[in-house]
C-alpha cells in the first residue's frame, strides 16, 4: 500500500472510514454485508480503510448539488472481489455522479452522512473557484428555433 499524507489541504482531505461487517440471513441464505458506519476525518495512522477526499473543479455541480440536500452524504466505493469479508477500498467521494458510475460495475458502493466540518471545506472551496455552471450548446447551428417554412 502506498502512503497516504495524513495532512488536509485545500482540495485534499485524509478520511478513513469506519465499516463493520454484519451477518444478514434471507430465508435459509446467510452473507456477510458491509455497513459503513461514519468517518473519522483526522486520522493520525496508516490504515487499509483510508483514503483521500479528493475535490475536483469539474465536479463543483454535483457537489453543489450535494450540499444542498436534507442529509448531504460522502460515498464509499469498495472492490469487493476477494469477497464482502475482505473488501478493497477504491475511493471516497462527494460526487453522487461519480458514485453512480460505480455501481453498475462489480463494487459496492455506500454512503453516510458527510461530517459538517468536511461540508464547510467544500462550501469554501466552491467560494474560492466558483460555482460550475453547465453550459449546453446546440447540436447544430439552428438547433432549437422555429423554422418559419
Amino acid at each position: 500500500m502506498s502512503t497516504l499524507t495524513l495532512n488536509k489541504t485545500e482540495d485534499h482531505w485524509p478520511v478513513e472510514c469506519e465499516l463493520t461487517a454484519q451477518e444478514v440471513s434471507q430465508g435459509k441464505w446467510t452473507t456477510i454485508q458491509q455497513q459503513l458506519t461514519g468517518f473519522n476525518i483526522k486520522p493520525e495512522q496508516q490504515s487499509n480503510m483510508l483514503a483521500i477526499l479528493q475535490l475536483h473543479k469539474d465536479e463543483r455541480t454535483d457537489y453543489r448539488f450535494n450540499l444542498s440536500s436534507n442529509q448531504p452524504k460522502l460515498f464509499v466505493i469498495l472492490d469487493t472481489f476477494e469477497g464482502e469479508d475482505n473488501p478493497k477500498l477504491v475511493q471516497v467521494t462527494a460526487s453522487q455522479g461519480v458514485a453512480s458510475r460505480f455501481m453498475d460495475g462489480d463494487y459496492l458502493v455506500l454512503s453516510a452522512d458527510m461530517p459538517l466540518p468536511i461540508q464547510a471545506w467544500m462550501e469554501a472551496y466552491i467560494g474560492r473557484h466558483g460555482e460550475l455552471l453547465e453550459v449546453r450548446r446546440k447540436k447544430r447551428p439552428g438547433a432549437g428555433r422555429a423554422n418559419g417554412n
